[in-house]
């Protein structure tokens, strides 16, 4: 995918939490820059030739109000754009990306107060349209997550995946000399709300995941896929569920219409 460059931004350093894309970007021969997390765009960023940004928990802080008018700019004009969740994704933790020119061109409509929703209980991917994205991934053996930002569909966006939350219970007692055999469980479920959200803007591709691509929050999606993926990265390496990769392939290749 040589002249078709991927910018990376975020997820703490390459040498922790960025490691988890970075793999894959490398396993699929996928060319990228990768900007850490307690990092400033470097003063050459407005002249870089990029096909997709790449934005998982970068602070918004980091920006200067032209950088991120530059990025509106690119994707208006065909580049794209993906936010993967995080403490500092949409609003986040302290107010982040909800009033940025960035809210702009993302296909989701932002919360006016911290967004972070965390999950001790099952919370399972659900898929909820038909879209390249997901090709070829079986969404009939779900995966789970263990947190999420909370926001909404832009009209005439595509939200292709929800989750949907449980609250479990231990199965009550049947008689008076103990529980049944089974020790079985109550699930009850909660509303579906977006995962992820594809659109447009302009002539560039947008897409905006609720969870993240590293642990904590990703949970077991990372393990999702019982064929295992190995991949070195520098001097360290990850070994993820092959379809949790080939998602996040799939994802970054069609959000940047990446050849």
């Amino acid at each position: 995918m040589s002249g078709q460059k991927v910018c990376y931004l975020g997820d703490t350093r390459f040498d922790g939490p960025a490691i988890y894309l970075a793999g894959i970007m490398t396993h699929y021969g996928i060319d990228y820059d990768y900007i850490p997390s307690d990092a400033r765009p470097p003063e050459d960023f407005e002249e870089r030739d990029v096909a997709l940004y790449v934005l998982s928990d970068y602070p918004a802080a980091n920006w200067t109000e032209r950088q991120m008018r530059h990025i509106v700019d690119r994707v208006h004009a065909g580049a794209g754009l993906l936010m993967i969740g995080g403490w500092e994704s949409f609003h986040g933790r302290i107010g982040e990306y909800h009033q940025s020119p960035l809210a702009e061109a993302l296909p989701v409509v932002m919360g006016e107060g911290d967004d972070r929703v965390n999950y001790a209980q099952p919370c399972l991917i659900k898929k909820t349209g038909l879209h390249e994205i997901l090709l070829g991934l079986p969404f009939d053996e779900p995966p789970g997550i263990g947190g999420r930002n909370r926001f909404q569909a832009k009209p005439g966006t595509e939200t292709i995946l929800t989750t949907q939350a449980f609250h479990v219970t231990k199965a009550a007692c049947c008689g008076s000399d103990g529980c049944c055999g089974s020790g079985g469980f109550n699930f009850y479920p909660t509303d579906e709300e977006p995962l992820l959200v594809v659109g447009r803007y302009g002539a560039g591709r947008t897409a905006a995941l609720a969870t993240d691509v590293a642990p904590h929050w990703v949970g077991g999606f990372v393990d999702w896929g019982e064929t295992r993926l190995c991949q070195t990265v520098g001097d360290d390496f990850i070994e993820v569920g092959l379809w949790y990769a080939q998602f996040f392939r799939n994802l970054l290749v069609w959000t940047g219409n990446l050849q």
